[in-house]
């Protein structure tokens, strides 16, 4: 118990140390019937709503595994993958592995928190985890990076709670590879150990087990590694572009402040933020509380401080630093027992979704752009290609976000590829042959649009009858043309599309 030797509770000055058991803290019946509600409700949404732009895009895709993927690292493309290779890609059975990694985390949330702070705070940190919506419905069980990254940074706290041991340390490397084999923003609290190593435990830097550690997490990173030196180094082009400079925006950092807030709950962050602050204020001195806050210290300040020049800072990509704010924030919870506020918090979440899972269904209030259709999956597209006899050709769409659910939809029976210059993953996909005719699939843009920008492309143009299609509640118009002998690929000279598209990760 030497890594934890001497921890408090914030409970101010003087409060006295907490009496840390020697074995594993065991889940409370409370977590476990959390846990288990938990992946009963995300099971049951997994499977009554589609896949969404981005989860889309991956399980398309990502059919073909590989070392490396353009947009993130492959942790979340194999995972879907492998879902897809035992299962079969329905929406439900590709967000198993998501689901169940969420599961985990909850476990490890409350272990975490209550060998820090008591068991009490460790269920209020479960509960609170599991209710804030960037965490609990993104994160719980979406095809997306977040959710591996999440779980694996929470199982290198445990390691590091738990250590000193050498067994330890390698468990917290593998940790922390597997976050960086899942989300590259997973760096920023790795480096936050860091921090705390050199602020209050700079002895456990002379010992084998740091270093171990370090060497192990960069074995796991190492595909990412590979697959960007055959690659010319795209995917971390990719990601550092994102952040770069363009204008200086002073409403930056409230605007994204703002945004976190509403994504992780108000009223939750709010605490958040005063309990970390607090644990800034009381330094290396309070262990416990320092080493959570070098970890949220990262990703939180850095996007904020990002966003005074880029305009492009999404604001989920802070949820690393909030994750390592929930255990400071269940000791807080546990001191005042909001049980009334809990169960308004979960009243008022649940009524969202069912609301927006009502919308998505059965679209009762028709709006001109319907955000209902991005959630739900076209897989009657596959049909209606089928009967007009279309569905061997090689098809198109005009950027990366339609290709992703056009190619989801035919379930990898044609080939699919982005007329966009930024196609994305499309870029390392098949590439066609000059001189062949293309099926171009474009839901959201007209005939005048489909030739000023693929005109120059083809020896000409057809337009063909809409593809017609039935999903939950509306019918959508899919666009069909077909571009006559292809002249040249890939397409260099096409700028992206200026039509409204889902924000990029």
């Amino acid at each position: 118990m030497e890594w934890v030797k001497g921890l408090c509770p914030l409970r101010g000055p003087g409060a006295a140390p907490l009496a840390l058991p020697s074995y594993p803290m065991p889940p409370t019946p409370s977590v476990l019937l959390l846990i288990a509600a938990g992946t009963v409700v995300r099971v049951v949404l997994a499977a009554a709503t589609g896949l969404g732009v981005d989860e889309s895009y991956v399980v398309a895709a990502g059919r073909v595994v590989r070392l490396g993927y353009f947009d993130h690292p492959p942790l979340v493309w194999w995972l879907s993958a492998g879902a897809a290779w035992i299962g079969g890609d329905a929406a439900w059975v590709v967000r198993l592995p998501f689901i169940a990694l969420f599961a985990v985390s909850t476990w490890l949330m409350f272990a975490v928190t209550a060998r820090l702070f008591g068991v009490r705070a460790g269920v209020w940190a479960g509960l609170a985890f599991n209710i804030s919506p960037v965490f609990g419905v993104t994160a719980g069980g979406w095809v997306l990076p977040d959710g591996p990254m999440l779980c694996a940074l929470l199982g290198l706290v445990y390691c590091l709670v738990r250590g000193p041991g050498v067994g330890w340390w390698l468990g917290a490397g593998a940790c922390a590879g597997l976050a960086m084999l899942s989300k590259y923003t997973a760096i920023l609290p790795i480096f936050g150990v860091l921090v705390f190593l050199l602020t209050a435990r700079r002895r456990a830097l002379l010992r084998a087990g740091p270093w171990l550690a370090a060497l192990v997490a960069l074995a796991v990173f190492s595909p990412v590694i590979v697959w960007n030196m055959q690659n010319g180094w795209a995917s971390f082009a990719f990601q550092g572009a994102r952040v770069g400079a363009s204008k200086w925006n002073l409403l930056g950092p409230i605007t994204v402040m703002g945004g976190e807030a509403l994504f992780v709950l108000p009223w939750l962050w709010l605490p958040m933020v005063l309990v970390w602050w607090r644990a800034l204020r009381r330094g290396p001195g309070e262990p416990n509380g320092w080493l959570l806050a070098c970890l949220a210290s990262g990703p939180i300040m850095l996007f904020v401080i990002i966003s005074l020049w880029s305009p492009r800072v999404l604001f989920h990509w802070a949820a690393a630093g909030y994750l390592f704010l929930f255990p400071l924030l269940g000791a807080w919870l546990a001191e005042r027992r909001p049980i009334r506020s809990a169960i308004a918090t979960y009243a008022v979440v649940g009524v969202v979704i069912a609301i927006a899972l009502v919308g998505v269904r059965l679209n009762p209030w028709p709006l001109r752009n319907d955000p209902g259709v991005q959630a739900l999956d076209w897989t009657p597209l596959r049909g209606v290609l089928a009967t007009r006899g279309l569905l061997g050709e090689t098809m198109a769409a005009p950027n990366w976000s339609d290709a992703g659910k056009i190619d989801y939809a035919l379930g990898g029976g044609s080939v699919v590829l982005c007329l966009n210059i930024d196609a994305r993953q499309y870029s390392f996909g098949p590439q066609p042959m000059v001189g062949r005719d293309i099926l171009i699939i474009a839901p959201r843009q007209d005939e005048a649009r489909i030739r000023a920008d693929y005109g120059t492309m083809f020896a000409s143009i057809e337009t063909l009858p809409p593809a017609l299609v039935a999903l939950p509640g509306r019918q959508v118009s899919f666009g069909l043309y077909r571009g006559r002998s292809l002249k040249a690929w890939p397409p260099l000279a096409i700028p992206p599309a200026a039509i409204p598209l889902p924000a990029p990760r």
